[in-house]
């Protein structure tokens, strides 16, 4: 389809009923009718094509109204004025998904994005156009961005305000363009100005957080937009699992519309794959699941999907009463309060108690309420709790993940093996361009390549001490990955650390010179470049100045104005090892016996038929360094099993949803790979045989690699007394009863055991008669239906197992 016909608005979007959208300080007003929005955060370069019905409607399912999405530049336009809208980067498509669902779109162009993307979403070759600055008052930058902002049409800056100070008033200065250049474009509805406060009129601006209840507008009459509400945080190499509660998340969102809250978005609903070379950071990791409510793999990660649709269901239900109502706020006690909403026909009422540990017994209205410590219920008719966000009656999904039953893995795979010819570069200093300067890798390499050579001479006469002296050579890099050799031998290999990966470290290895000429060859390996913060475009990449060869310590040679011959990327990426039909064109030269382990700068390839069935497939790379890895051609992006999560991260006490949540709050696998597993989209395999590539950067063992798929083990509930309960294996049975009881059921999902106070009616032989051989089963908990325990707690615990259709 035409680029030029891909937007029809800017802020509620791609939708027949959205045509005549506007606004005011309580609600979205579309075609006469008041309406709050909810919405969710889908990436739709960040999964396959294929997967994007699945994921729109597990999202309607899911209770929203609308999907958001960035427009990410770099990827639309990775070479200036070519213009890539295919594939998983059919944003047409996209939409057209989007609306087949009957929901709305919020188009997020940027065209900056941050996304934890490469660059921010900028493409490298707008920073090296001469005379650029990015993010200001440059006339060079702007006229690159109204290209591109006009060609898509939609929102302008995101994130500008957070950053904007350090600009001065070129910063000032270039917000008011964007304002004046996006209202030009005259497309009738909205425009926001994401995390911009006050901006220029007429954008509105948002907020961004984990937390936006207590955000408030500069301008009274603009909506109370919420367009990151982040649903856990995002992984880096070497960092912990993040992971936020359905209950803080549920909070948060109850929290917001209590308040006034008009649109609340997920960051992220669906986090997906960072496919390629488009994680950003740098050393964000492949995967970008995000603990979203929808998982990498496209699966409903309950109990956070269901709890939310519970609370999306009960905040639809009373719309007309929160954009229509009188406002008023009534103190119960100490950090609880109570806001009623209300028209002349209804009120609707949230009680909320933001202490953050003890919880609280009420009168409301003549009627007693318990409402626990960091939690909001809501009453749409103001007597009745409909919803609380600490109480959580979604099932819980434990995912497992299985072996390939279509072959024997991983002892089937037979593997070969060929080396990456490094020989041109690291022992004769072949290049491509020589300069007397240390260049940025972005400027050298333009972002076509993670890798880059870099690689210099030094003639030794001799008279020179440094021929008989102990000398060790010093490069200073910027906190990715160094490869250094000496005379064509292997020195040794650096990076920086978890958490100082924005920071410049020294690598020395003490070298033997000879006499004449000596060659230095450095491989300097990118992890994705800085997306976020001020200048972050100017933050270096790869090696820096100064370069030293240093004597006993003290006597310095600085070869930064040596002659630098440069070399961007690796010879099997330029020959296309991964691809299969190169490959198969080159089949001579790939050795099957015997097959290296620990050797780096290695590549493997091997076969391998598709796992059966529809489940997600992942495969399993443990035993590997670092690298990357393709399947039948297809990137699955940066592997590194081998970077350990730190265990000083995790903390020993259990997690407790009740706080204010930080990306270091409740994390977990420590001590583990950062990632171990990597998504194989169903879409990237073939029915025959299918090929996996690996580069092996680092040096690793591939004899253990197998693929798998992810599905249900074990579904649970652990809830009260009073709640309409369902249990669903999705589309297989449920094959066994595996515990079952009423009363004070401890542990939790996966390791429940009964109380001496649970009732003595037999749990498991009802739920057997009611569930087993159904994909699912729903029931409301009674003591009619379970018994009467011997305590006041009144909770069903139950776990069941679902059928293994691939034994």
């Amino acid at each position: 389809m035409n680029i030029f016909n891909l937007l029809f608005t800017a802020f509620i979007l791609f939708h027949s009923n959205a045509l005549n959208v506007t606004h005011d300080s309580r609600s979205i007003i579309i075609d006469g009718n008041h309406r709050i929005i909810l919405s969710g955060s889908i990436h739709y370069p960040r999964s396959t094509a294929e997967m994007w019905p699945d994921l729109i409607r597990k999202a309607k399912e899911g209770g929203l109204d609308a999907v958001e999405t960035y427009v990410f530049w770099n990827a639309h336009e990775p070479t200036r004025r070519q213009y890539d809208f295919s594939g998983n980067l059919d944003l047409i498509r996209f939409l057209k998904t989007i609306q087949d669902q009957g929901l709305y779109a919020i188009l997020r162009i940027g065209p900056y994005t941050c996304a934890e993307w490469n660059y921010g979403g900028f493409p490298v070759w707008l920073h090296n156009m001469p005379g650029v600055s990015l993010r200001t008052k440059n006339d060079v930058f702007m006229n690159e961005m109204k290209n591109f902002t006009t060609l898509i049409v939609d929102m302008v800056e995101n994130e500008y305000g957070n950053v904007m100070e350090p600009y001065g008033d070129e910063g000032k200065s270039y917000i008011n363009w964007c304002a004046q250049m996006a209202d030009s474009l005259d497309i009738g509805v909205p425009w926001i100005m994401c995390q911009q406060a006050a901006p220029p009129k007429p954008m509105l601006e948002t907020c961004n957080g984990w937390y936006c209840d207590e955000y408030k507008p500069k301008d009274p009459n603009t909506p109370k937009l919420w367009t990151e509400n982040w649903t856990g945080w995002f992984k880096s190499w070497g960092g912990a699992d993040p992971f936020r509660t359905a209950e803080d998340l549920a909070y948060s969102v109850a929290r917001f519309f209590q308040k006034g809250g008009t649109l609340q978005n997920y960051y992220m609903y669906h986090g997906g794959t960072n496919f390629g070379r488009t994680s950003g950071g740098p050393y964000i990791t492949t995967t970008y699941d995000y603990n979203a409510p929808l998982d990498e793999y496209g699966n409903l990660n309950q109990p956070k999907w269901g709890h939310l649709k519970q609370l999306h269901d009960v905040l639809h239900s009373i719309e007309y009463i929160l954009t229509n109502g009188d406002v008023k706020n009534e103190k119960l006690s100490n950090l609880v309060m109570a806001t009623i909403y209300e028209t002349k026909e209804k009120s609707s009422c949230f009680l909320s108690n933001t202490n953050t540990k003890i919880d609280a017994n009420v009168n409301f209205g003549g009627i007693n309420y318990f409402v626990p410590a960091w939690s909001i219920s809501i009453l749409p008719d103001c007597r009745e709790e409909a919803y609380n966000t600490a109480k959580v009656s979604a099932q819980t999904s434990l995912m497992i993940k299985k072996l390939n039953k279509a072959e024997d893995e991983p002892s089937s795979l037979k593997w070969m093996w060929r080396p990456e010819l490094i020989e041109s570069t690291s022992v004769q200093g072949r290049g491509d361009v020589s300069v007397n300067k240390i260049v940025d890798q972005k400027d050298m390499a333009n972002d076509a390549s993670d890798y880059l050579w870099y690689m210099t001479s030094i003639n030794v006469a001799k008279d020179d001490p440094m021929l008989n002296g102990t000398v060790t050579l010093r490069v200073n890099d910027t906190g990715h990955v160094l490869h250094a050799f000496f005379n064509g031998e292997y020195i040794g290999s650096q990076w920086s650390k978890y958490g100082n990966n924005n920071v410049t470290y020294v690598f020395e290895r003490n070298v033997n010179l000879s006499l004449g000429k000596n060659l230095i060859s450095l491989l300097s390996v990118t992890v994705g470049f800085k997306n976020y913060g001020p200048m972050f475009d100017l933050v270096g990449a790869g090696i820096t100045s100064p370069i030293e060869l240093v004597l006993n310590k003290n006597v310095v040679k600085d070869l930064s104005s040596n002659k630098w011959t440069y070399k961007v990327g690796l010879n099997g990426i330029s020959n296309k090892f991964f691809d299969t039909d190169c490959a198969s064109k080159s089949s001579s030269k790939w050795v099957s016996d015997p097959i290296p382990v620990d050797k780096n700068f290695t590549w493997y390839k091997t076969t391998f038929k598709a796992p059966l069935g529809n489940k997600p497939v992942v495969v399993d790379l443990l035993g590997l360094g670092k690298g990357m890895a393709w399947v039948n051609g297809h990137s699955l992006g940066r592997y590194w099993p081998s970077y350990i999560a730190d265990k000083q991260l995790c903390k020993t006490e259990t997690c407790d949803y009740r706080g204010r949540y930080s990306d270091s709050k409740c994390v977990s696998k420590c001590g583990e790979p950062t990632q171990r597993w990597y998504h194989v989209p169903r879409s990237f395999l073939k029915d025959s045989e299918n090929t996996l590539v690996l580069f092996e950067e680092f040096g690793g063992n591939p004899s253990g690699v197998q693929f798998q798929t992810v599905e249900i083990g074990s579904v649970c509930i652990n809830t009260h007394e009073g709640k309409e309960v369902e249990l669903s294996c999705q589309d297989r049975p449920i094959s066994k009863i595996k515990f079952a009881s009423f009363g004070s059921p401890q542990g939790v999902c996966g390791s429940f055991d009964k109380s001496e106070f649970d009732s003595e009616v037999d749990a498991l032989s009802i739920l057997e008669k009611e569930c087993l051989g159904k994909e699912s089963c729903s029931f409301k908990i009674t003591e009619e239906k379970f018994g009467r325990p011997s305590c006041e707690v009144k909770k069903l615990a139950v776990e069941v197992v679902c059928e293994d259709f691939t034994l």
